[in-house]
């Protein structure tokens, strides 16, 4: 390509990448364009280019997708919360299943992979249990909370948001008035000055019971408790106020340590005729619903007899531990986390579940030393995918079957390689499912069985050394 940056051309969008972005090409050039969809054909300025591909703005747009549609959010242009809400419902899932097929025959190397239609949504919108809200200063002195506007630190103020539950809107709006007229000074990340960092939201979609957290630099928060015990009147289901200090110069928005101020520090939520604990910072995937339809998806496909033992490593405070514990005979919790796992044990008492058992530590590090061989293994591991000292493990004590759950296709499709080299396991089953509409991300469970001939391998090895 000879152009330069700065220059316009005229593509047309023919795709969908990954991250969320339109991609056409240029003469022989991958291009890159946010806010696009695939049929757009538009003039696009260059503001990236590489020898081999380029990235570009949205200049003008000369014919319109049939599958672009008009933004639920009058601020989804600006916003970075969202990349797909000007693209219609059913094309965002038949580009989350391409994505899935396309990483497994790539990345992973399986040139049919068995990939189920997308598990889609109830809704696509008003679905978010939880929202952390970065705050600002606007030029005229205003608190303001919002996400950062694409590629940039430029918040953009909201004051109600489409993609969250709408009953967490009332207190999006009207907090920041309350921040204002307390005089609490907003957190400057450039100087590392001031107090208030983030506004964090969470409820329970089945109780309803919601929870306030300020993101504050140290404790010293003027009138908090009076402020506190006024949120808990306004809001009748404001079940508990917390502030959590992030002291260190960072993009991470909690810190380790969060005190209640008032009311209680969880609020209750009904998952899969379980009732679980919730705090400010615990993860828990953020459309309930969705994860509760892929739970049975899994239940449904494990047909589970009573009788195994399971595994559940990354398992957090026990989401699909729990659940999947009433099925078995035993289960076990592997989690890195202290807290989490500390939760993970309240809330198993609490719904008087007694065969599971929770364990504190790095999967890589506890799983080789366990020296059992259970009947399932499920893998629920952050974005970055399973360490290899997982996978060896797995490879070496050789489970019956292995229930893979992955928040980022690529590197599912890495892990399910390993897993499946030399015919140890095959996958019977990938099924996606839609737990982030309007954006590009997409959940998938894999289901693994170990293979026949392994198997009969292992048989005919015991046999020879029977003999011998």
């Amino acid at each position: 390509m000879t152009k330069q940056q700065g220059d316009l051309i005229e593509i047309m969008i023919a795709d969908l990448s990954n991250t969320g972005e339109g991609v056409g090409r240029f003469e022989e050039q991958v291009v890159f364009v946010p806010d696009t969809v695939p049929g757009d054909r538009a003039i696009v300025r260059l503001v990236h280019v590489k020898p081999k591909y380029a990235h570009g703005k949205l200049h003008e747009l000369l014919e319109a997708s049939p599958h672009r549609v008009r933004p639920s959010c009058i601020v989804a242009d600006k916003c970075g919360g969202c990349q797909w809400q000007h693209i219609d419902y059913n094309y965002q899932l038949v580009a989350k299943h391409n994505q899935v097929i396309q990483a497994l025959q790539r990345i992973g190397g399986f040139v049919n992979p068995p990939v189920d239609p997308m598990l889609t949504a109830s809704a696509p919108l008003g679905y978010r249990n939880k929202s952390t809200y970065p705050l600002g200063i606007s030029a005229t002195g205003q608190v303001q909370a919002g996400y950062y506007q694409k590629g940039s630190h430029q918040l953009v103020n909201l004051n109600q948001c489409p993609v969250q539950d709408a009953r967490l809107n009332p207190l999006l709006a009207e907090v920041k008035q309350d921040i204002q007229q307390r005089g609490w000074r907003i957190y400057d990340e450039r100087k590392h000055q001031g107090q208030i960092r983030h506004l964090g939201l969470r409820i329970g979609r089945r109780t309803g019971e919601m929870l306030l957290t300020l993101v504050v630099k140290d404790w010293n928060l003027p009138g908090i408790e009076t402020q506190a015990q006024e949120w808990l009147k306004r809001y009748p289901l404001l079940m508990g106020v917390s502030l959590n200090r992030n002291s260190d110069r960072t993009n991470a928005i909690f810190g380790s340590e969060t005190r209640c101020i008032a009311g209680v520090p969880y609020l209750r939520e009904k998952f899969a005729d379980l009732e679980f604990q919730i705090l400010p910072d615990t993860f828990f995937q953020v459309y309930t619903e969705a994860a509760e339809a892929l739970l049975q998806v899994i239940q449904s496909e494990l047909n589970l007899q009573g009788q195994e033992l399971l595994i559940d490593a990354y398992c957090g405070i026990g989401t699909l531990t729990l659940p999947l514990a009433k099925q078995v005979r035993q289960a076990i919790g592997i989690e890195l986390q202290p807290e989490a796992v500390q939760q993970a044990i309240v809330n198993a008492q609490h719904n008087d579940i007694n065969n599971v058992t929770f364990q504190v530590g790095a999967v890589e590090k506890l799983l080789p030393e366990m020296g059992i061989v259970p009947d399932v293994v499920l893998l629920d591991p952050p974005r970055k995918g399973c360490d290899r000292a997982v996978i060896d493990s797995l490879l070496r004590s050789k489970p019956s079957r292995i229930v893979y759950v992955s928040c980022k296709v690529a590197t599912l499709a890495r892990d399910l390689k390993l897993l499946c080299e030399d015919g140890q396991y095959t996958i019977t089953r990938v099924q996606p499912a839609d737990f982030f509409p309007q954006t590009a991300h997409v959940e998938a469970v894999a289901f693994l069985v170990r293979s026949h001939l392994d198997r009969n391998t292992e048989s005919l090895t015991k046999t020879q050394n029977s003999n011998s």
